[in-house]
């Protein structure tokens, strides 16, 4: 099993694995999650990494339909600016393959904020830290376990 699962394990969540054969040539892995498992694309998350004022990385999950807002982030993280981390940064960060970082046990534990449209749902869908894998489970679960907050992430 992959960090992300066994952290829901140890947490006693109730939560569900879902997997999909990942095709390499897929533009967009949440995109590729949600159409493939048939769910709709506001309820599949994807887990990005950004950078706060040029030093914190930060954890966004947010509906794999919208686009991250830097403003908004840096808002969340209180900083003043905030850019996409380099891919190498987050997967050293975080111990996942890009298109497979998942917000539940990472390598070091960042900052994560979840967009707060994930209230809206009894379950949402996350990277279970691989390409290929989801979990589903509550947002309110995903939250405590990963200690996150409920903000406003994306641009409108």
């Amino acid at each position: 099993m992959t960090p992300a699962v066994n952290i829901a394990k140890k947490a006693k969540i109730d939560y569900t694995l879902h997997s999909y054969t990942h095709d390499p040539a897929s533009a967009s892995y949440g995109e590729e999650a949600s159409e493939k498992l048939g769910i709709p694309s506001d309820r599949v998350f994807k887990t990005l990494v950004a950078q706060i004022d040029s030093h914190e990385l930060v954890v966004a999950v947010i509906p794999v339909s919208s686009m991250l807002s830097m403003k908004q982030t840096a808002k969340a993280a209180g900083g003043k600016k905030a850019q996409m981390a380099v891919g190498a940064d987050v997967e050293r960060s975080s111990g996942y393959i890009l298109g497979g970082v998942s917000p539940l046990g990472q390598k070091k534990r960042l900052r994560t904020f979840i967009h707060e449209t994930a209230e809206n749902f009894p379950t949402i869908y996350v990277s279970a830290g691989r390409r290929g894998l989801e979990i589903e489970l509550a947002p309110n679960d995903l939250a405590k376990v990963s200690d996150a907050k409920m903000v406003a992430l994306c641009a409108e």
